[in-house]
């Protein structure tokens, strides 16, 4: 009955393993479209990363990103969400021996213009009769949606928020993620204080730095204006290459100039080392390369 009947909604089409041990898996949904999700071992750290998507393609089209240059195609459903985790749980375990220890949103879309299901996939995750993980291991990463911060505060959810901020003023935010038009630094940072003063999660600001666009002292003196509202950690990430985009990365010099100006501000600041980059994998590098090159 079990073959007859066979319910897969993630068909896996390809899969590469990074020279760091980054594991990178494309998987194909029942209406063909194809999604890509990232396991990152770091076993020193006994840490076993899934980073999930919540939709095929992104509408937000930031300039620094492979997945907002394919568009959203729709939102995932929220068993091909869970279905993300089931699967990528058993790969930690096959090839690493351990469960997945966390869960970031941070794969192909927006999140929190996916809530319901994103959130219903999280239930599931976490839910004690079920996987019964800590919602503190869940981490869900938004470029800004002030509606949907300010639902999580609302709906009483207690996750990791990391906010994708990348410039810390409006007008350089506005030239490389449009978002930021509609949804501008003020307001999110006051629905990310309503949702901090609601739900004492922890947040943080994830910031890509780029060559001569946001890697001066006076950009880090703008983003330490606003670490004051909330306890934040910033994650200072390194640009990882994406064909077709104009802009490069910082130099090393810059970005431990920029940390050191705030951690001796008092700021808990880190930089990320990318994980995955030879295989397309990293930070704003999902676009499925792999089976346009197969098209092409």
């Amino acid at each position: 009955l079990k073959d007859s009947y066979s319910f897969n909604p993630l068909q896996l089409v390809h899969q590469q393993k990074s020279n760091d041990g980054t594991v990178k898996t494309g998987w194909k949904l029942q209406d063909e479209s194809i999604i890509e999700s990232v396991l990152i071992p770091v076993p020193k750290d006994n840490r076993y990363t899934l980073c999930v998507s919540s939709q095929v393609g992104c509408s937000l089209n930031c300039a620094f990103c492979a997945t907002g240059k394919l568009k959203k195609v729709r939102n995932l459903k929220d068993y091909e969400i869970f279905e993300q985790f089931l699967r990528v749980n058993q790969q930690a375990e096959e090839i690493y021996g351990h469960r997945l220890t966390n869960i970031v949103y941070m794969g192909m879309g927006e999140p929190l213009l996916n809530y319901n299901n994103v959130l219903k996939s999280i239930d599931k995750i976490t839910n004690p009769s079920a996987f019964g993980y800590s919602s503190r291991r869940v981490t869900i990463s938004t470029s800004g949606i002030v509606k949907g911060i300010k639902r999580l505060a609302d709906d009483n959810i207690k996750v990791n928020i990391a906010l994708s901020l990348h410039a810390a003023d409006d007008k350089k935010r506005n030239q490389i993620m449009p978002i930021n038009e509609t949804n501008n630094l003020h307001d999110v940072i006051e629905s990310l204080k309503y949702l901090y003063d609601k739900t004492k999660i922890k947040i943080s600001y994830e910031y890509i730095m780029f060559k001569n666009f946001n890697d001066s002292i006076e950009d880090a003196e703008n983003l330490f204006k606003l670490t004051k509202y909330f306890p934040v950690r910033v994650n200072i990430i390194e640009y990882n290459y994406v064909e077709g985009v104009n802009l490069s990365k910082a130099s090393e010099d810059k970005i431990n100039a920029f940390a050191k100006y705030l951690v001796d501000k008092g700021v808990m600041a880190t930089v990320r080392r990318s994980r995955g980059k030879d295989i397309d994998a990293a930070c704003g590098q999902l676009a499925n390369k792999v089976e346009k090159e197969k098209i092409d």
